[in-house]
């Protein structure tokens, strides 16, 4: 009995500390996939608005709302039923889809499509997509595009008119004036709105696979995702993450930090916490503390129908395991988005919800 009464202070009290000591650890858990009312459990990406959460699946665009789940596809006007991206304008509330089969607006309950043949979208394949004040970006696999929406025309950047070469485009952010895009195999591209002036940010080792000097820029070449908040660039490749505060940059890898796998699908700022979703769990890390929380399977990365565990690292050393209850709907995670002090997860068998408090009713 005094055990376990030990064990149990020794939970609050590192849930203390969490709350002190970003990122927090998220002890609560609940899952949503088809039969809780998604269109599949494939969740490739989702989006918060609000009290409005958004997924995008490999059959349809869902909408959690009031409790329930709506869905959209094609027959309701959707561009394509694979939607691979989401990003949502925080002034008019409009709803931008990338999709596998063009761009679609959401707005006032109607779908307006954006493909090649019927606009300047630079290819229909639209893996990332961004809202910068009335300008919405996109990263496609033929280049980034951005849609001046007031003047209804597109402006295209690939390999002739920007320092980019490679011109498939993996994602795009924006914040504080500056346009992100990570490319596969071209590294990170900065454009200044102000400006209108580009910046390339790529591995100096020119290694694609290997990096032999980690903290001299990104890790690699081939960047899936990108996200700046507070000053601070997020990059993440297949083969680890990276950031950069404008004068250093740092890297990440499995075996000496708190990340779950080195290979990292995206990754989302929060402040100064980058999350960073890998093929083998959820990680959070602090870059002034380096502390590290990472939400992955207990007895092992294939087992994710097993016990979870949360664990706390910093400076690579590992301080605690606190067993969840729940975990998440899998560890092969792609996507990430905030509510406040919640988070929602997507990943290839569901929609995950972390949050401080108890789970609400209608989630497995």
């Amino acid at each position: 009995m005094k055990t376990a009464s030990a064990a149990i202070l020794l939970l609050f009290a590192t849930l203390a500390a969490a709350q002190e000591d970003a990122p927090q650890v998220y002890t609560r858990w609940e899952s949503f996939g088809k039969e809780e009312g998604l269109p599949s459990d494939k969740v490739f990406c989702v989006a918060v608005d609000q009290d409005r959460i958004w997924a995008g699946t490999d059959r349809g665009l869902a909408l959690y709302e009031g409790g329930t789940w709506k869905t959209y596809t094609a027959a309701e006007g959707l561009a394509y039923d694979v939607v691979v991206s989401l990003a949502v304008d925080p002034v008019t509330r409009d709803l931008w889809a990338g999709t596998m089969g063009g761009l679609s607006q959401f707005s006032a309950g109607q779908f307006r499509t954006f493909n090649q043949f019927n606009s300047g979208l630079p290819n229909d394949v639209v893996f990332g997509v961004a809202v910068e004040n009335q300008n919405i970006w996109v990263a496609t696999t033929t280049g980034e595009g951005r849609y001046r929406v007031r003047e209804g025309r597109w402006d295209v950047y690939t390999p002739e008119n920007a320092p980019q070469h490679e011109p498939w485009g993996y994602a795009v952010d924006y914040a504080d004036g500056k346009v992100w895009a990570a490319l596969w195999g071209g590294g990170v591209l900065e454009f200044d709105v102000a400006t209108e002036k580009w910046q390339a940010y790529r591995d100096p080792d020119g290694e694609m696979e290997v990096d032999l000097f980690r903290d001299d820029g990104p890790i690699s070449v081939v960047n899936p995702s990108v996200s700046f908040r507070e000053g601070l660039l997020w990059v993440a490749t297949y083969f680890g993450m990276s950031s950069y505060d404008g004068q250093r940059w740092r890297g990440y890898m499995d075996h000496d930090t708190g990340l779950a796998s080195n290979f990292v699908n995206f990754i989302k700022a929060k402040g100064k916490v980058g999350w960073a979703c890998t093929d083998k769990g959820l990680s959070a890390v602090d870059r002034d503390t380096n502390r590290w929380v990472t939400y992955a399977p207990a007895t092992g990365p294939m087992d994710y129908t097993g016990p979870w565990e949360a664990r706390v690292f910093r400076e690579g050393e590992l301080l605690q395991k606190i067993p969840l209850e729940k975990g998440l709907a899998n560890n092969y995670i792609q996507g990430i988005d905030f509510q406040g002090d919640e988070v929602w997860v997507a990943t290839s068998k569901g929609l995950s919800h972390g949050s401080l408090e108890s789970p609400s009713l209608g989630a497995r």
